[in-house]
């Protein structure tokens, strides 16, 4: 019996928005994160942005509000904002450096601490639940096609700002769409 090649995945060449992985992706930390919402702000009272802040300070210790938001992937502007929240919840603290006032360290505060160490549990309980339609070796396959695709995700991050960068200063926009200028 002659074997068949099978039909490459939508993933490698998609003809619709559905098919696309970041789309998928996104599905599913959508369909996944939503009981995680609901948990933090029912039973917490923080939101999944605060959340993600404060286990990062529990998770690296002090650091200052834009390395915050690298580590937590998040942007600068919303992470500011967050932070004044969770001052304002006593769940970290914000303190000047004394050779800069400008700058400041974030801290997560013994309140924090606690709030994240009552969470991590019922949050790895729900990724439990999630990944429990994967076999061992599904997972293992998983962990590290994620690890390469994160890998290739930085190197065309950089990629593409590197080339943005060029167009910009190329004349960006107004080269691109003249009669808009």
């Amino acid at each position: 019996m002659a074997m068949t090649k099978s039909a490459p995945s939508p993933l490698r060449a998609p003809q619709r928005l559905s098919q696309l992985l970041n789309f998928r992706l996104q599905v599913l930390f959508a369909l996944s994160g939503a009981p995680v919402v609901r948990m933090l702000e029912g039973r917490h009272g923080i939101t999944r942005r605060e959340w993600r802040l404060l286990a990062r300070l529990a998770e690296t210790g002090p650091l200052s509000p834009s390395a915050l938001a690298e580590a937590a992937q998040l942007d600068r502007a919303r992470t500011s904002r967050a932070i004044g929240l969770l001052t304002s919840k006593n769940l970290v603290s914000r303190t000047p450096e004394a050779r800069d006032p400008r700058r400041a360290v974030v801290t997560i505060t013994a309140s924090g601490l606690e709030l994240y160490a009552r969470i991590f549990p019922d949050v790895a309980q729900l990724n439990a639940q999630l990944v429990d339609v994967l076999d061992d070796e599904q997972l293992r396959v998983l962990d590290g096609a994620l690890e390469r695709m994160t890998a290739q995700a930085r190197l065309l991050n950089q990629q593409v700002a590197t080339e943005i960068k060029a167009l910009r200063q190329a004349g960006g926009s107004r080269r691109l769409h003249p009669n808009e200028a």
